[in-house]
Formats: structure tokens, sequence, C-alpha cells
């Protein structure tokens, strides 16, 4: 057993809804996330820049003595993984193994879509592993970049977000994909907005639940798991504005947050 805290990412408060679907999956666990609002979005950027973001976040958590990194972002998973990996002590996961997986299993004409952002896109990450799952799936990718301002502001289920899903889902539909991966943590905020352009026909799959299990597995497998009768905690940082982050966070995570710590970029930096 090993009462260490797992630690989150992400470039903002989308990972949140990574990080409700772990405090469902194992409530007995410490979690600590970090958000890097400071550098948001991650999605325009280069993915060799989003990659140092990666490393210097990751590297500055396992200072913070947590025993799993969990990247809940696709853009950072995209961009640096393996990277992660080779570089942290700790076990490190990610988010897109998972939905890939999920899409496999559930596509049933082979035709699997991704809504994305570009860095997400270019990094051809899922495409990968959709073809080591299913060599003869056939995969259609599309950058979103309008969504996720549109999410993170103050009407995220307004006419220009349903206008912007509408645009992003044609070439989809065009293609005949009858499962569509929503490639980015902020998406299944507004998953009704997408189940209603692309009708109940199409399967969405942003795996959460598929990546809370994957950490969980994890700490099975190597035997750091929590005592399971006790009820962990979570909290907080930001490289941002704290205030800004409570007042957003609360509306992915759909829990309660109390505190939130300001983190400077320069942490971060000596860190890594």
């Amino acid at each position: 057993m090993d009462a260490r805290a797992i630690g989150v990412f992400d470039s903002g408060t989308g990972g949140l809804t990574v990080l409700h679907e772990c405090l469902v999956t194992m409530p007995h666990e410490d979690f600590v996330y970090l958000g890097d609002h400071a550098r948001l979005p991650y999605g325009p950027r280069s993915l060799d820049e989003v990659r140092g973001f990666a490393l210097e976040i990751g590297r500055y958590l396992e200072r913070q003595d947590v025993k799993l990194v969990l990247v809940a972002c696709n853009t950072a998973t995209s961009a640096g993984l393996p990277q992660l990996q080779e570089a942290l002590s700790v076990p490190v996961v990610g988010v897109i193994q998972p939905e890939a997986h999920a899409a496999v299993q559930a596509t049933r004409n082979r035709k699997i879509g991704l809504l994305a952002t570009k860095a997400t896109v270019e990094a051809g990450r899922y495409e990968e592993f959709v073809a080591a799952l299913d060599a003869g799936a056939e995969f259609t990718a599309l950058p979103c970049p309008r969504l996720v301002p549109l999410i993170e502001g103050d009407d995220p289920f307004g006419a220009e977000t349903t206008e912007a899903v509408r645009e992003c889902a044609q070439p989809l539909k065009a293609a005949g994909v009858d499962t569509v991966i929503l490639g980015c943590t902020h998406y299944p905020l507004i998953r009704p907005v997408f189940q209603r352009v692309f009708g109940r026909g199409v399967t969405l799959v942003f795996s959460a639940e598929e990546t809370a299990r994957e950490v969980a597995g994890t700490l099975a497998r190597k035997g750091i798991e929590n005592e399971e009768a006790r009820e962990g905690s979570y909290r907080f940082l930001t490289t941002g504005d704290p205030e800004a982050f409570r007042t957003l966070g609360q509306r992915f995570l759909q829990l309660p947050i109390a505190e939130v710590e300001h983190v400077e970029l320069a942490k971060l930096k000596r860190a890594a």
C-alpha cells in the first residue's frame, strides 16, 4: 500500500472531467491536480513546445512526491507521453490509448472519426493506436480550434457552439463514421450538443472511465494502491489565477473546489 497522492495535469480545467471519474473510481486515493492556465491553450502550439511544458509539469509533480502521473490532456499526451515515461521514475498514464481502444470496440462499420485540437490531430497518436488495434479501420481526424474557447465561455450551450460543432461534424458525417472520439477533455461538457448533431446512430467516445480504470489497474499491478477503507482527498494548483480556476473548475469537476494554490512558472522551470 502507498499513501502518496496521484498527480494529474492539464493545460487548464478540461482535465477535471477526467479527474471526476478518477475520484469516483478511486475514492480512497489522494489527488493533486495542476492546471497550466498561464500557458493555455496548448492546442495551437507546436508539439515540441507542449512536450517541454509536459516535462516541466511532470518533473514538478514528481518532486511533490506523487506515486503516478496522469496526463489528463489529449494534446500533452500526444506530444510527450513517451518522453514523460522515460524521464520520470513513477508510472505515467495518458488519455489517448484508452479512448482509441474504446472506439475500436464500439465501431460497427470500422469507420472512426476524431475531433480534437490542431496539435493532437497533427501528432497522429490516435491514428497509430487505432491502426495497431485494427489495421483495416478507416480513420478521419479533424481539428476544431473554435470549440475550447466557446466551452470555457459564458454560454457553452449557445448557438455559436452548436454551429461550430456542426461545422466540425460535417466531414465526419460525409465519411460515414459511426463512432467519434471526442479527443479533448473539454468536449464532454457539451456532449449533448455533439449527440444532437450526430444523432443516436453515432457512438461518442470519451473514455474518462476507461482512463480511470487504467490508472486503478496500474496502481494494483505496481502494488501502490491506497487503503480502500479510507476517504481520499484532492487539492488544486494553477499557474494562472486561482479564483478563475475555482469558478470555472467547479463546472468541469462537478464537485466543490475550496482552495486553489498558485504555482509560479519559474518553479516549474526549475523542476525541469
